[in-house]
Protein backbone atom coordinates (compact mmCIF):
# COMPACT_ATOMS: atom_id res chain seq x y z
CA UNK A 1 0.00 0.00 0.00
CA UNK A 2 1.18 3.63 -0.86
CA UNK A 3 1.44 6.35 1.67
CA UNK A 4 -0.87 9.22 -0.50
CA UNK A 5 -1.65 13.15 0.83
CA UNK A 6 -4.46 14.81 -0.93
CA UNK A 7 -5.37 18.33 -0.21
CA UNK A 8 -8.91 19.20 0.41
CA UNK A 9 -10.72 22.48 -0.39
CA UNK A 10 -13.41 24.24 -1.33
CA UNK A 11 -15.11 27.63 -1.25
CA UNK A 12 -18.11 28.12 -2.95
CA UNK A 13 -21.67 26.76 -1.53
CA UNK A 14 -21.61 24.78 1.69
CA UNK A 15 -17.83 24.10 2.16
CA UNK A 16 -18.27 21.99 4.93
CA UNK A 17 -20.69 19.39 2.89
CA UNK A 18 -18.54 19.27 -0.17
CA UNK A 19 -15.21 17.81 1.83
CA UNK A 20 -17.66 15.63 3.35
CA UNK A 21 -19.03 14.22 0.57
CA UNK A 22 -15.32 14.31 -0.87
CA UNK A 23 -14.22 12.27 2.13
CA UNK A 24 -16.83 9.81 2.01
CA UNK A 25 -16.21 9.24 -2.09
CA UNK A 26 -12.24 8.79 -1.66
CA UNK A 27 -13.36 6.41 1.12
CA UNK A 28 -15.58 3.98 -1.55
CA UNK A 29 -12.37 4.13 -3.73
CA UNK A 30 -11.17 0.44 -4.34
CA UNK A 31 -8.30 -1.11 -2.40
CA UNK A 32 -8.30 2.84 -0.80
CA UNK A 33 -8.51 3.35 3.29
CA UNK A 34 -8.26 7.49 4.43
CA UNK A 35 -5.91 6.70 7.43
CA UNK A 36 -5.88 10.12 8.76
CA UNK A 37 -7.56 13.64 8.37
CA UNK A 38 -6.09 16.84 9.19
CA UNK A 39 -8.43 19.63 11.09
CA UNK A 40 -10.26 21.85 8.78
CA UNK A 41 -8.93 25.44 8.43
CA UNK A 42 -10.34 28.44 7.33
CA UNK A 43 -7.72 30.37 4.53
CA UNK A 44 -7.84 33.19 2.32
CA UNK A 45 -7.76 32.52 -1.29
CA UNK A 46 -4.50 32.33 -3.00
CA UNK A 47 -3.55 34.15 -6.75
CA UNK A 48 -7.43 35.70 -6.67
CA UNK A 49 -8.64 37.59 -3.86
CA UNK A 50 -11.78 38.61 -4.68
CA UNK A 51 -13.18 35.47 -3.67
CA UNK A 52 -14.78 33.58 -0.79
CA UNK A 53 -12.25 31.91 2.01
CA UNK A 54 -11.69 28.94 1.56
CA UNK A 55 -11.95 25.32 3.77
CA UNK A 56 -8.81 23.41 3.64
CA UNK A 57 -7.83 20.05 4.90
CA UNK A 58 -5.39 16.77 4.35
CA UNK A 59 -5.92 13.77 4.10
CA UNK A 60 -3.93 10.84 4.26
CA UNK A 61 -4.53 7.81 2.14
CA UNK A 62 -3.49 4.22 2.24
CA UNK A 63 -4.03 2.76 -1.52
CA UNK A 64 -2.89 0.37 -3.93
CA UNK A 65 -4.17 2.17 -6.80
CA UNK A 66 -1.96 3.64 -9.40
CA UNK A 67 -1.01 7.62 -9.41
CA UNK A 68 -3.00 7.99 -11.82
CA UNK A 69 -5.67 5.85 -11.51
CA UNK A 70 -6.05 8.12 -8.21
CA UNK A 71 -6.04 11.08 -10.34
CA UNK A 72 -8.58 9.77 -12.61
CA UNK A 73 -10.38 9.02 -9.66
CA UNK A 74 -10.10 12.49 -8.35
CA UNK A 75 -11.37 14.15 -11.54
CA UNK A 76 -14.33 12.26 -10.73
CA UNK A 77 -15.16 12.78 -7.57
CA UNK A 78 -14.41 16.74 -8.22
CA UNK A 79 -17.38 15.99 -11.15
CA UNK A 80 -19.81 14.29 -9.05
CA UNK A 81 -19.77 16.57 -6.28
CA UNK A 82 -20.83 19.66 -8.61
CA UNK A 83 -17.02 21.39 -9.59
CA UNK A 84 -17.57 23.21 -12.98
CA UNK A 85 -14.59 24.47 -14.58
CA UNK A 86 -13.29 27.58 -13.50
CA UNK A 87 -10.55 30.08 -14.38
CA UNK A 88 -7.40 29.26 -12.75
CA UNK A 89 -7.29 29.88 -9.09
CA UNK A 90 -10.89 30.61 -9.36
CA UNK A 91 -13.68 30.28 -6.74
CA UNK A 92 -14.49 26.06 -6.62
CA UNK A 93 -16.88 23.56 -5.35
CA UNK A 94 -14.32 21.21 -4.37
CA UNK A 95 -10.84 20.88 -5.71
CA UNK A 96 -8.79 17.66 -5.03
CA UNK A 97 -4.86 17.83 -5.05
CA UNK A 98 -2.78 15.17 -5.16
CA UNK A 99 -0.13 16.03 -3.02
CA UNK A 100 2.32 13.13 -2.32
CA UNK A 101 2.18 9.42 -3.65
CA UNK A 102 4.89 7.80 -1.39
CA UNK A 103 7.92 9.09 -2.65
CA UNK A 104 7.34 8.86 -6.40
CA UNK A 105 8.15 12.00 -8.95
CA UNK A 106 5.92 12.33 -11.63
CA UNK A 107 6.61 14.71 -14.31
CA UNK A 108 3.31 14.02 -17.23
CA UNK A 109 1.37 17.02 -18.82
CA UNK A 110 -1.68 16.90 -16.44
CA UNK A 111 -0.16 15.13 -13.56
CA UNK A 112 2.75 16.13 -11.35
CA UNK A 113 3.92 14.47 -8.32
CA UNK A 114 4.41 15.67 -6.14
CA UNK A 115 2.36 18.76 -6.20
CA UNK A 116 4.45 21.62 -7.76
CA UNK A 117 2.78 24.44 -5.54
CA UNK A 118 3.35 22.43 -1.96
CA UNK A 119 5.96 24.33 -0.52
CA UNK A 120 4.60 27.48 -1.14
CA UNK A 121 1.28 27.05 0.35
CA UNK A 122 0.60 27.46 3.98
CA UNK A 123 -2.89 25.94 3.46
CA UNK A 124 -1.56 22.86 2.31
CA UNK A 125 2.06 22.78 4.62
CA UNK A 126 0.28 23.16 7.45
CA UNK A 127 -2.44 20.69 7.85
CA UNK A 128 0.18 18.24 6.19
CA UNK A 129 2.38 18.98 9.31
CA UNK A 130 -0.55 18.20 11.66
CA UNK A 131 -1.17 14.62 10.42
CA UNK A 132 2.58 13.86 9.23
CA UNK A 133 5.49 16.01 10.36
CA UNK A 134 7.68 13.36 9.11
CA UNK A 135 7.11 12.85 5.65
CA UNK A 136 9.91 13.57 3.68
CA UNK A 137 9.58 15.82 0.61
CA UNK A 138 11.09 13.57 -2.33
CA UNK A 139 12.32 16.45 -4.22
CA UNK A 140 13.53 18.95 -1.74
CA UNK A 141 14.74 15.97 0.43
CA UNK A 142 13.73 18.00 3.67
CA UNK A 143 10.55 17.09 5.76
CA UNK A 144 8.09 19.24 5.12
CA UNK A 145 8.04 20.58 8.88
CA UNK A 146 11.04 22.12 7.01
CA UNK A 147 9.10 23.22 3.98
CA UNK A 148 6.32 24.60 6.41
CA UNK A 149 9.37 27.07 8.11
CA UNK A 150 11.07 28.17 4.39
CA UNK A 151 7.05 28.90 3.22
CA UNK A 152 7.46 32.25 1.27
CA UNK A 153 3.12 32.49 1.59
CA UNK A 154 2.14 34.65 4.27
CA UNK A 155 -1.26 33.72 3.95
CA UNK A 156 -3.89 33.64 6.73
CA UNK A 157 -4.48 29.74 7.47
CA UNK A 158 -6.90 29.17 10.54
CA UNK A 159 -8.11 26.11 12.38
CA UNK A 160 -11.20 25.69 13.24
CA UNK A 161 -13.55 23.94 15.19
CA UNK A 162 -15.44 22.27 12.21
CA UNK A 163 -15.32 18.47 11.62
CA UNK A 164 -15.33 16.13 9.10
CA UNK A 165 -15.72 12.46 9.89
CA UNK A 166 -14.15 9.44 8.58
CA UNK A 167 -17.32 6.62 7.69
CA UNK A 168 -14.63 3.55 7.70
CA UNK A 169 -12.76 3.92 11.24
CA UNK A 170 -10.79 1.10 12.41
CA UNK A 171 -10.86 -0.15 15.78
Amino acid sequence: MNRIFVSLGSNVGDRLAYLQAAVDAIETLPRTRVSALSAVYITEPVGKSDQPDFLNLVAELSSDLGARELFSAFKEIEKRIGRTASERWGPREIDLDLLYYGDAVIEELDLRIPHPERANRRFVLIPLVEIAPEVVDPVYHTVVQELLRRCPSSSAVQKTTLTIHRQHVES
